[in-house]
C-alpha cells in the first residue's frame, strides 16, 4: 500500500476505499466512488465559504498564515514593498518573472499607450447622479468597456488576451479617477503620460488650475507600496469571484467587473473605510480601554484586526504601518493614528486577542493612510481595486491555461420538498 494514499472506512457498509494524495489534497471527485448502493449519488463533502477546499492549482501567490508569509511567485512581499515599482509587480504576477531593464519599459510602454478612455466612456459616468458611490460607477464602467472592444471575446487569441490586460491595467486608474471628479462636478484630468502609473493617478485625482501636475515624491511612494502589498491576496472573495465567471470564457472586462462587485463588500474591499469608522466613533486615546471592554463583551467586533488567512500578524501590516509614519511627516499627523496605535498596543497585550489570534491586518492602516492622502472615504475600495487588478488577471490568465479547470458549478445539499402535485389557488389553505 501506497504511503501517499488516504484509507477509508465506510463503517454504514464495511468498505474501505484507497484514495491518492497529492500536493497534500485528495480529490473530492474520488469521493464519489463511495456509495450505498449503485443508484446512491456518491459521497460528496459540505464546506461553505471554501473553508478547506482548494479550487485551483496555481503559482502565482503563496500565504502561510500561521508564519505571517506572503509571497507572490516566491519573493517575499517585503523585499518587493520596498525595491519594486507597481508595474514591475504586476509584470512579475502575470509573466512569473521580475522583467529586466527592457521587458519593464516595453511593458511601461504597452501599459501607459492605453491609459486614455474613448470619449464616449465618459457619458457612461456621466449618467450617474452626482452623489453616486465610485466603486458602482466603477464597476458599471468595467462593464461598459466590454462592448467597446469586442475583440476581448477572444479570449484565446493570445495577442488579444495580452492587449486585454494592457488595457485594463492602464484604464482602470483613469476610470477610477473620473468617477472621483464626478461625483465632485469637476472637469475630468486627463492622463499624463510622462508621469509614473502612481503619479499619473494622482495628476488625474488632484489636478486643479496648474499646466503640470508634480505629484509629491513620498506620498507617490506611499501608493506604489499600498498598491504592491494590493495586488494579489491567492483566492480570496473577489480572485474567486473573477475565477469563476472567467471559467464560463466570459470576456475580461466584464469578469473584472464581477470581482471588483465582490470586492465592494465590507467584509472584503470596504473593510479600511469601517476601520476608519470605528476610529472615529472612539474619538480620542482616552476612551479606547472602554471600547476594548465592550468588543470583548461581544457588542461589536474590532475592524481591522484578525484575518481568515492569517493567524499571526499580517505581514502587509508591518510594512504599512511605517508607511502611514512617512505620510504624516508630509501631510501632517492624524490624530485617528494614536488611536489606532493604542487600539494596537493593548490588543497585542491583551490576552483575549493574543489568545484568539487578533493581530492588526492590512486595513487597519490602509485608510487612515488614505484619509491623510486626502482621498475620500468612498474611495477607498476602487483605490484597492486598481492594484488588484493585476492580480485578477494573473489569476484570469492562469485559469484559462489550466486544462482540469472547468466551468464553475458547485454542488448543494438538497433539503427541500420532493416531488408534490399542483394545487390550485382555490384550493390552498393558509397557513
Amino acid at each position: 500500500m501506497s504511503q501517499d494514499t488516504l484509507t477509508i472506512t465506510d463503517n454504514r457498509t464495511g468498505k474501505q476505499y484507497e484514495l491518492p494524495i497529492q500536493d497534500g489534497t485528495i480529490k473530492a471527485m474520488d469521493l464519489r466512488q463511495i456509495k450505498l448502493s449503485d443508484d446512491d449519488f456518491g459521497l460528496m463533502t459540505y464546506d461553505p465559504a471554501f473553508m478547506n477546499t482548494a479550487s485551483c492549482k496555481s503559482r502565482i501567490t503563496f500565504i502561510d498564515g500561521d508564519k505571517g508569509i506572503l509571497e507572490y511567485r516566491g519573493y517575499p512581499i517585503d523585499q518587493l514593498a520596498e525595491k519594486s515599482t507597481y508595474l514591475e509587480v504586476a509584470y512579475l504576477l502575470l509573466y512569473g518573472e521580475l522583467p529586466t531593464s527592457s521587458q519593464l519599459a516595453e511593458w511601461t510602454k504597452n501599459i501607459t499607450y492605453h491609459t486614455f478612455i474613448n470619449e464616449n466612456i465618459k457619458k457612461v459616468i456621466d449618467g450617474f447622479h452626482y452623489n453616486a458611490h465610485p466603486m458602482g460607477m466603477f464597476e458599471a464602467t468595467l462593464g461598459a468597456l466590454s462592448t467597446f472592444y469586442p475583440d476581448a471575446k477572444d479570449i484565446f487569441n493570445i495577442e488579444s488576451r495580452w492587449k486585454q490586460i494592457y488595457r485594463l491595467i492602464a484604464k482602470v486608474p483613469t476610470i477610477a479617477a473620473f468617477a472621483f471628479r464626478h461625483r465632485l462636478g469637476m472637469r475630468y484630468s486627463y492622463p499624463d503620460n510622462d508621469l509614473s502609473y502612481e503619479g499619473n493617478f494622482l495628476n488625474m485625482m488632484f489636478k486643479t488650475t496648474e499646466l503640470t501636475y508634480k505629484p509629491n515624491p513620498v506620498l507617490e511612494r506611499a501608493l506604489t507600496v499600498l498598491y504592491i502589498l494590493h495586488a494579489d491576496h491567492e483566492q480570496n472573495c473577489s480572485t474567486n469571484a473573477m475565477r469563476s465567471i472567467g471559467s464560463a470564457h466570459t470576456d475580461p472586462f466584464s469578469s473584472l467587473a464581477g470581482a471588483a462587485a465582490a470586492l465592494y463588500g465590507p467584509l472584503h474591499g470596504g473593510a479600511n473605510e469601517m476601520v476608519l469608522r470605528m476610529l472615529k466613533e472612539i474619538g480620542s486615546v482616552a476612551k479606547v480601554p472602554d471600547y476594548i471592554k465592550r468588543v470583548k463583551a461581544g457588542e461589536f467586533r474590532l475592524m481591522g484586526f484578525g484575518h481568515r488567512v492569517y493567524k499571526n500578524y499580517d505581514p502587509r501590516a508591518r510594512i504599512i504601518k511605517q508607511v502611514a509614519y512617512e505620510v504624516f511627516e508630509v501631510t501632517g499627523k492624524d490624530p485617528l493614528l494614536d488611536i489606532a496605535l493604542e487600539l494596537e498596543r493593548i490588543a497585542l497585550e491583551d490576552e483575549y486577542f493574543v489568545k484568539r489570534k487578533l493581530y492588526p491586518n492590512v486595513d487597519f492602516y490602509s485608510g487612515i493612510i488614505y484619509q491623510a492622502m486626502r482621498f475620500p472615504v468612498d474611495m477607498f475600495p476602487v483605490m484597492f481595486a486598481i492594484p488588484r487588478t493585476s492580480g485578477w488577471l494573473a489569476q484570469w490568465m492562469e485559469l484559462l491555461d489550466d486544462p482540469d479547470q472547468k466551468i464553475a458549478r458547485p454542488r448543494q445539499i438538497y433539503l427541500g420538498h420532493r416531488t408534490r402535485d399542483y394545487v390550485p389557488i382555490d384550493q390552498r389553505k393558509d397557513n
